[in-house]
């Protein structure tokens, strides 16, 4: 799965308060693993999240070797919408 580098953090900032420890834990992984996978960096404290970043227009492109946890963040997302 690729998607835009803008596009990956406009989902993160739509997932409601605690959604990095609910997929930490659904998926067994330090929450800092979880938020490298949106793009931060803290390798000191996560591991590596298993994205490829790439240069380019809206932030450029990411590619997942993996695509469960932004799958997942997509349902939390999703859900959160439904009134």
């Amino acid at each position: 799965m690729t998607v835009t580098f803008n596009k990956l953090r406009q989902l993160k900032d739509s997932l409601p308060d605690g959604s990095m420890k609910k997929i930490a834990n659904k998926f067994n992984l330090n929450e800092e693993t979880v938020r490298n996978y949106f793009g931060a960096a803290n390798y000191e404290n996560g591991d590596i999240a298993g994205i490829h970043f790439e240069q380019g227009p809206d932030g450029g492109l990411v590619t997942f070797n993996d695509p469960s946890i932004i799958n997942h963040a997509i349902e939390i997302s999703e859900k959160q919408m439904v009134i």
